[in-house]
């Protein structure tokens, strides 16, 4: 089984950025648990701040992978071309959040995403892309 996980903008931040709502643990370190933790699958990576390269990445696997887990950070509020790409493609796409988004500033509470993905995980820390996998089993 080939998933990937495809994080948006500021995601590359995560260690650093407001670790009172992200935590301390870089992606990249928490990336190499969930490669252990489900040897079963063949786990991809990709990360950009650029909403472009994240819609690529999108239409490049969008009909070759088993799954995508995808956090598009701010653009999940803002991007109707991500939202159309995720609406384009056959490969399963489950929308992740590492914050409750429902229990932040209110533009947070919109999607472009969730009316086309397969699922919606938020508010279990980086847990959230350990929850989207096992939906894939």
């Amino acid at each position: 089984m080939k998933i990937i996980i495809i994080n948006g903008p500021n995601l590359n931040l995560l260690g650093k950025r407001e670790p009172e709502v992200y935590g301390s643990q870089t992606f990249e370190d928490y990336f190499e648990t969930l490669k252990i933790k489900f040897p079963q699958m063949e786990l991809l990576y990709f990360q950009s701040n650029i909403e472009g390269e994240l819609i690529t990445k999108i239409q490049d696997v969008g009909f070759s992978f088993d799954g995508i887990i995808l956090n598009a950070g701010a653009y999940t509020h803002t991007s109707v071309g991500i939202g159309d790409v995720i609406k384009a493609i056959t490969t399963p796409v489950i929308e992740v959040h590492i914050s409750n988004t429902f229990s932040r500033e209110s533009f947070r509470h919109q999607s472009y995403i969730s009316g086309n993905a397969k699922g919606v995980i938020l508010g279990f820390g980086l847990k959230s892309y350990e929850l989207a996998l096992l939906s894939f089993l």
